[in-house]
């Protein structure tokens, strides 16, 4: 039976390691980034809020004849 105290400091180790080999993004390719997934959620936000007003419209006009 291994020491747990042992196992937890191998595996910060490792991860610690394992982080210096990662390749980080700059704070331009951050902020860009960060840019582009908000300009796309809100894309998709208005899209569905305008595709849930058309259907709620058709239903409210099917279920009204």
């Amino acid at each position: 039976m291994t020491n747990p105290f042992l196992r937890v400091r191998d595996f910060l180790t490792e991860v610690t390691a394992e982080l210096k080999k990662s390749s980080w993004p700059t704070r331009k390719e951050l902020i860009d980034s960060t840019l582009v997934v908000i300009i796309t959620v809100l894309i998709l936000g208005i899209f569905v809020a305008l595709a849930d007003l058309v259907f709620l419209r058709i239903i409210a006009f099917l279920t009204k004849a």
